[in-house]
């Protein structure tokens, strides 16, 4: 027998109850009046699954995953031929949806096997997303794939590749969102460089994302004391679209998001908070994301950030992994600039779902393909880099590029690259760090005319330094370019100092 409780709206309860009781093999436990008793009854063990309509109070995404995490397979209903319904059901991570006209036959099969249905759900304990983990669709395969929709053609997502299938409609919309025709723990880096030849690898065509073809995500992060995060993350990404690839630019940092302010954006309606609103609502499709990160400019959208460091509670864990899903898929390349902060309050991440202050940056860090890491080069700088990089080895991120900036003698003495590089090594074990120079001038130009310093000063040795990053983390994407002399060279070929040529 499977025990099942209901989160009905009134219009709906005694028909889908009456049916239910008649199918086959189900029992109903509890019939909830509204979300907050289903989530009671539900994370107190009393149903083992949970039919849910799509006109339920409250019903977002964050319920479902709590109700997942619970250990139930969930069961959304939706009025006969109501698309919309159904669309937004599938978009909150309901794998099952039937019309609440079914019959019995219908429920007892669809509710027959018990457990999460969904795709993505972390077993207990474990973090969403992340490095070294695989989400499976635990569905019984007497389920009959109308039942299903979409979703019975992909069994697994692997990491990476997170994003859940999608009705036909929502994926004929990729292409023309893309285009802007709608309104719309870690171990110590190793001295790595890029390799290959001048000429290099056949390069993808633009918006492949990367050499194997698949979007990515660039993380930026770095310690307190404003190192530059958000100066590499905009000048790294509007680099990379210069480029020809499609990038969509991300400002998580929920302490002082300044990315609007750097290109020069309104920051009254923050995207991500919008972004986050719809995703937990079941209505963030990929035009929807498409209308609330405008292109800046060519290539290069934008989702801005919060105004103000008291509204981070808006960037739920649950939202903001459904925003980064769709942004793979309306970007090759997704830049996030996160906070520095990593503390994970284990008082409200252990049996408890209250939302979390850094949870923006920690699932940031847990999607993310690459991650550079942006420290200052003054001697209290260099400290808090050191300290920060231990910290950043108790989260699930990728391994850090680690990047000094505002590289200058007046902070560290003669031959600032060398000692600061010998450092790094004795104190951190870091090998191979990219610089970054400082040129106050040229990022003061930049600022006060809300531009990137890839657009204001092309030429400058400061673009240079943000060129070699891009390629860095896009190895596919670079170029070649002639100098004044006439000789080829290759735009960003990596230039690293290593305490061994000291």
């Amino acid at each position: 027998m499977t025990d099942v409780i209901t989160g009905l709206s009134p219009e709906w309860e005694s028909v889908v109850a009456t049916t239910l009781e008649s199918a086959a093999g189900v029992v109903v436990t509890r019939r909830c009046a509204d979300v907050s008793e289903l989530l009671a009854v539900a994370e107190a063990g009393l149903g083992e699954c949970a039919v849910v309509s799509a006109d339920l109070r409250g019903l977002d995404l964050t319920t479902v995953r709590r109700l997942s995490r619970a250990g139930l397979s969930v069961v959304g209903l939706c009025p006969p031929g109501d698309e919309g319904a159904e669309r937004r059901l599938r978009q909150l991570d309901v794998p099952i949806v039937l019309s609440v006209d079914a019959g019995p036959e219908s429920f007892g099969t669809a509710l027959a096997c018990p457990g999460p249905h969904r795709a993505g759900a972390p077993p207990s304990g474990s973090p969403s997303g992340g490095h070294g983990s695989e989400h499976q669709v635990v569905i019984p395969d007497h389920i009959p794939e109308d039942l299903l929709g979409p979703r019975a053609e992909v069994p697994s997502l692997p990491v990476g590749d997170r994003t859940a299938p999608q009705s036909p409609s929502h994926s004929r919309g990729i292409e023309a969102a893309r285009e802007g025709e709608l309104e719309v723990g870690w171990q110590p880096r190793g001295s790595e460089t890029v390799s290959g030849s001048v000429g290099g690898p056949a390069l993808p065509e633009p918006g492949d994302g990367s050499a194997g073809g698949r979007s990515t995500v660039i993380a930026v992060w770095g310690p307190t004391g404003a190192p530059g995060r958000t100066t590499v993350a905009v000048n790294v990404a509007v680099e990379l679209a210069a480029r020809g690839q499609e990038v969509l630019l991300v400002d998580a940092d929920t302490y002082g998001g300044s990315i609007a302010q750097a290109l020069g954006l309104l920051d009254e309606a923050p995207g991500l908070a919008a972004a986050c609103r719809a995703a937990d609502q079941g209505t963030l499709d990929l035009p929807a994301l498409a209308r609330l990160a405008p292109v800046v400019t060519p290539r290069l959208r934008v989702l801005t950030g919060l105004p103000k460091a008291e509204r981070w509670p808006e960037l739920r864990a649950a939202a903001l992994e459904r925003v980064l899903d769709l942004a793979r898929e309306l970007a090759a390349v997704v830049v996030i600039d996160c906070g520095f902060c990593l503390e994970d309050d284990e008082e409200l991440s252990y049996d408890t779902t209250a939302p979390r202050r850094n949870e923006a940056t920690l699932m940031a860090l847990a999607h993310a393909d690459s991650l550079l890491a942006v420290g200052g080069a003054d001697p209290v700088a260099l400290q808090r880099f050191v300290r920060a990089l231990q910290e950043l080895g108790s989260v699930p991120s990728p391994t850090p590029i680690p990047i000094v900036n505002r590289v200058r003698s007046s902070a560290v003495g003669s031959r600032p690259e060398e000692r600061i590089a010998e450092s790094l090594l004795r104190f951190a074990g870091l090998e191979g760090v990219s610089f970054v120079p400082d040129d106050a001038q040229t990022v003061d130009a930049a600022l006060l005319a809300g531009r990137s310093v890839v657009e204001h000063a092309p030429d400058s040795r400061l673009r240079a330094s943000f060129a070699e990053l891009a390629t860095a983390v896009a190895p596919w994407t670079r170029t070649r370019v002639r100098d004044r002399r006439g000789r080829r060279w290759r735009q960003g070929a990596k230039r690293m100092v290593s305490p061994a040529n000291v």
